[in-house]
């Protein structure tokens, strides 16, 4: 029997509930930005630990709360360096979570629900329905289980491993936006996990109503998975599409909160081959990014089992990223990371999830 099941997990809790969850305590106010400060930028697991407490308060907050992080189910390592964990949550269901090593920065990327309700055919997340949305705790759990694994706390300011967020895990993060949110504010808070918003991405397939509130509320980089240059071809493999189309989506993009040459709209572009990676297609492409600060993350697509589509040409993704970049866009290509642990983008896949009947996910601000 887990005695601490019923315990309200601080974990998660921004500044407001966290000092609300004290104050039920009959706690001075300041005690929650000392428990701010032990749990987001020390990463204290164990209340015990917390010495600046006294000895009695600690065993006050034992009885009443507990420092929970997502359990892992599952650890794997890429000849590369890749990390993924699979991890597991109270209720039994399971998210993956990937660390990226690089030589200049280490990207954490993050998932937003169980599952996805969008089923990109070229995703093999989308293979997999939707269970849930993941809670605020649930996810800057994995940002904190990641430092526990990396051995980063207390939050560094210089040297890190783990210094970049993508929301490019499993899900669609604008379809969880409110938990999304919360965990982010506390990841960006510079007196807890302390990453700036500079450094974080959230990619989605188009939830345009909620691109704007995204950008107004969070002013994180945004990052769009657009795959096609075509309604037509997009509807297939980005169904969110038939609902809003590219040139919805293209304009709510224009008029993205903070925007600019120096911070500019990432387009991810999936290389299939024969499907979308022509050099029309690349001319189109430029001509739809027309008027916006933009630049094109070419993907060789990364295989995964029962995939319908294969990877393009090294030659045909090397041409499409010449026209690109003629016509003034940055067209990195991007190197596949983990795929032997089907780590790589598009490839996350929970090994199991509960069964139980799905959430109706909807809009936030159209609920």
């Amino acid at each position: 029997m887990d005695i601490d099941r019923d315990k309200k997990n601080l974990v998660g809790l921004g500044r407001v509930e966290l000092a609300a969850a004290l104050a039920e305590l009959g706690a001075e106010p300041f005690r929650a930005r000392q428990l701010w400060h032990w749990i987001y930028h020390r990463g204290a697991t164990d209340f015990a630990v917390m010495t600046s407490l006294a000895k009695a308060f600690r065993e006050r907050l034992a009885e009443r709360f507990v420092l929970r992080r997502p359990a892992v189910a599952a650890a794997q390592e890429s000849h590369d360096g890749t990390r993924k964990w699979l991890l597991r949550f109270a209720d039994g269901n399971e998210a993956e979570t990937v660390h990226i090593p690089e030589e200049d920065r280490g990207t954490l990327c993050v998932s937003s629900q169980v599952g996805c309700t969008l089923t990109c055919r070229f995703c093999h997340t989308g293979t997999q329905r939707l269970v849930r949305n993941l809670s605020a705790a649930e996810i800057v759990g994995q940002v904190m289980l990641a430092r526990d694994a990396l051995g980063e706390w207390p939050s560094p300011k210089e040297d890190r491993l783990l210094t970049n967020i993508v929301l490019m895990g499993m899900g669609e993060p604008l379809y969880n936006f409110d938990n999304v949110a919360a965990a982010m504010k506390i990841v960006m808070d510079p007196e807890g996990l302390a990453i700036s918003r500079r450094k974080i991405t959230l990619s989605t397939a188009g939830v345009v109503p909620m691109i704007a509130r995204c950008g107004s509320e969070l002013g994180v980089n945004l990052a769009i998975s657009l795959h096609a240059v075509s309604d037509e071809l997009r509807d297939v493999l980005v169904p969110l599409n038939r609902k809003y189309p590219i040139a919805e989506l293209l304009a709510a993009c224009r008029a993205y909160p903070g925007s600019s040459n120096a911070r500019r709209i990432t387009f991810e572009y999936v290389m299939l081959r024969g499907v979308n990676d022509s050099p029309i297609e690349a001319r189109e492409l430029v001509r739809l990014l027309k008027g916006i600060p933009a630049k094109v993350n070419l993907i060789p697509f990364n295989p995964w089992p029962g995939a319908p589509y294969e990877c393009s040409t090294d030659a045909a993704i090397a041409a499409f990223s010449d026209i690109v970049f003629a016509a003034g866009y940055s067209a990195p290509v991007r190197t596949p990371r983990g795929r032997d642990i089907l780590a790589a983008c598009g490839q996350l896949k929970s090994a199991s999830v509960k069964t139980r009947r799905a959430e109706r996910v909807v809009e936030p601000e159209l609920a």
